[in-house]
């Protein structure tokens, strides 16, 4: 190639040669590490790397337009000076050292979550501090950095005679310079045009094959730029009319009366017959508590013999299923009883976030304290906002003393303090004759897994398993605590999982790594039992306020699953883009591009086919994400304070 004899475009190449020499090695040790699960023959793997050289270049295409345009317009004597020359090896040692700290920290970023950057990663860096003292509490960082800084200034210096080499050629005239600026700018925009989130990565293989022909950088900007999916302009749909008949087919009870003249307002009275019974409620939300890490379930190491020994006290939900694979979902999901639609979750939609028909509001209406109470700050995915804005007051790590905190890491008190905490609001409650709704978010089964010492016999630090066996000692001596209090008897207590520890799997939903525990506990008031009917994170808020014998206006997409005349359960799982609807046998996915998938056996052999809008469970899901996005934009799920009885007056349209 004749332009590559000059002086910019030679430099240019070798800068961009060796960032593409960088996304190679990493995709090239994700595939060696992971081969087993990426499952690949020799076309899978050449799909891996033709796919991914699409989205390396792509990206490149907009990363070196700053570099091109620097070098395209300096001047030549600028060009020629000693100082110039300094100045470019120690650029090209940047980028080096840049790209390689990229690479480490998409190889940590798989290995917490078994996929390329995505949303998580645009979150962290929003909320950098916790993000930074956690990365630091979790890894050698200053000695990796100071390694990553070594091997750049080595593959400069063993480039040195290559730049001189480049930079002494002649330099590019100004008439070729603007015609090689504007060849790149439209190849960049045809790119954009082209190349998307999705496509070509999604052309076909597995979800591991399609991670691994990504680009790191390119789908961190990408969902940077797409963190709001608009449903109907990438998701298949129906008419309204048929949404509105599917949706009030899957939400009908018997004590349910629809009172939304929307077709898709799924906005109904609920009359549950009996005394209402007016018990104070703990609902603790668990960071990250997999099915699988319970004894019960399976799990030899022992590490959660109090969670073991509380199933059998408890109404226990042993079918039971996460709606996502972030905090803010689980919240979402347990809070507004709610799918989980493309894009953000509405907890962190920013502006959006307020004035729905909650859980805490529901509770508040009957004359409850609702009160979220965090380990971390609570604005951390944006929860003070979200929760201060749909009728809970707050209580998180900075309105606690520094006293009454024994133990912190980088994302806030350990459980046992968050649990005492928990024990001052009810005490107070009580002593003032309110009933009172609790809603705890825990945070030590996280990175970097590190706890209060003497606990248990793990020392701290040492990864997941110790921080799991941990939560569990925190659950048990919370209770053991709580026992004591004159308000025990009359109260619910309710342990469940945020989400899983991990997700990733062959398919893009894998749903197996979506089951979580759901424990109700409540001595003297609700007897224990199994319960294996399928059920969703959308199904424990009315499924609550139904033994509770409540009666309230819901926008809830969940289901009271305790009815004896329950329909069949489902579960509503997905991630930023992907929707499933799972039916205990098959499930369904929406897609964007108007893709729609049915995967049969699910939860075995999993055969994924191509589907259509006439497939039933297809439309089911449809409907589901379809009628959520709607009520979501259309502000159909605003909350409306009971005035008196059967009277509703709309307070806020989001």
């Amino acid at each position: 190639m004749p332009h590559f004899r000059y002086a910019q475009l030679r430099y240019l190449s070798i800068v961009v040669l060796s960032w593409l020499a960088v996304f190679v090695l990493t995709r090239s040790l994700l595939l060696a590490t992971h081969w087993a699960d990426a499952d690949v023959g020799l076309l899978g793997v050449l799909q891996v790397y033709g796919v991914g050289l699409i989205y390396d270049l792509s990206f490149l295409l907009y990363a070196a337009i700053p570099l091109t345009l620097y070098l395209l317009l300096c001047p030549a004597r600028v060009w020629r000076s000693r100082g110039h020359g300094l100045f470019l090896n120690a650029l090209l040692s940047v980028s080096l050292f840049v790209m390689l700290f990229v690479a480490v920290a998409e190889w940590l970023f798989w290995d917490e979550f078994g996929v390329r950057f995505n949303f998580i990663a645009v979150d962290y860096l929003v909320y950098s501090e916790e993000v930074i003292n956690n990365i630091l509490e979790s890894y050698p960082i200053y000695p990796l950095l100071a390694v990553l800084a070594l091997v750049a200034i080595g593959i400069s210096f063993a480039l040195r005679r290559v730049v001189a080499s480049a930079l002494a050629a002649p330099l590019l005239p100004k008439a070729k310079a603007g015609l090689a600026l504007a060849g790149m700018a439209a190849m960049a925009v045809l790119s954009s045009v082209v190349i998307g989130q999705g496509f070509p990565r999604e052309a076909g293989g597995n979800a591991y094959e399609n991670e691994l022909a990504s680009n790191g950088p390119f789908q961190f900007f990408a969902a940077f730029r797409n963190n709001e999916l608009d449903y109907r302009q990438f998701y298949q749909t129906l008419s309204n009319e048929q949404v509105g008949v599917l949706l009030r087919e899957e939400l009908a009870e018997p004590n349910a009366r629809f009172i939304g003249s929307d077709p898709l307002d799924v906005r109904r009275v609920i009359d549950n017959p009996g005394q209402p019974q007016r018990r104070n409620v703990v609902l603790v939300t668990i960071e990250s508590l997999s099915a699988k890490y319970l004894g019960s379930f399976g799990d030899p190491r022992g590490l959660t013999p109090n969670l073991d020994d509380l199933r059998s006290k408890s109404l226990f939900f042993n079918n039971f299923y996460a709606t996502g694979t972030r905090t803010d979902r689980g919240l979402e999901a347990i809070t507004l009883s709610m799918p989980p639609t493309p894009g953000r979750s509405i907890v962190k939609r920013i502006g959006r976030e307020s004035g729905y028909g909650s859980l805490g509001q529901q509770f508040d209406a009957q004359g409850y304290d609702s009160v979220f109470i965090y380990g971390g700050r609570g604005y951390f995915d944006n929860m003070n906002a979200f929760f201060g804005g749909n009728g809970y007051r707050i209580v998180d790590q900075s309105s606690v003393s520094e006293a009454d905190m024994a133990f912190q890491n980088a994302w806030g008190m350990s459980d046992e303090d968050l649990y005492a905490q928990t024990l001052k609001v009810a005490d107070a409650d009580h002593a003032a004759g309110k009933p009172f709704f609790l809603q705890l978010m825990t945070t030590s089964n996280h990175r970097p897994y590190t706890y209060p010492d003497g606990r248990i016999d793990i020392p701290s630090g040492q990864g997941r398993e110790g921080a799991v066996k941990y939560t569990d000692y925190a659950i048990g001596q919370f209770l053991a605590q709580a026992r004591k209090k004159p308000w025990f008897n009359n109260t619910v207590f309710i342990f469940v999982a945020d989400h899983t520890a991990g997700s990733a799997g062959k398919e893009d939903l894998p749903v197996a790594n979506y089951r979580i525990p759901l424990f109700v506990y409540a001595p003297g008031f609700i007897a224990p039992r199994e319960v294996s009917s399928l059920t969703s994170q959308i199904d424990v808020a009315p499924t609550l306020l139904g033994l509770l014998n409540f009666s309230y206006t819901s926008t809830f997409f969940g289901r009271n699953v305790l009815r004896e005349d329950a329909a069949p359960g489902r579960a509503l799982i997905g991630n930023y883009q992907h929707l499933g609807l799972f039916d205990g046998q098959d499930l369904a996915i929406l897609s964007p591009r108007r893709l729609m998938r049915l995967h049969e056996d699910a939860l075995g052999l999993s055969h994924e086919s191509q589907s259509s809008d006439v497939q039933d469970l297809i439309r089911r899901d449809i409907a589901y994400y379809q009628g959520a996005s709607h009520a979501f934009k259309h502000g159909l799920l605003a909350w409306e304070a009971p005035t008196a009885v059967g009277e509703h007056v709309a307070t806020h349209q989001p």
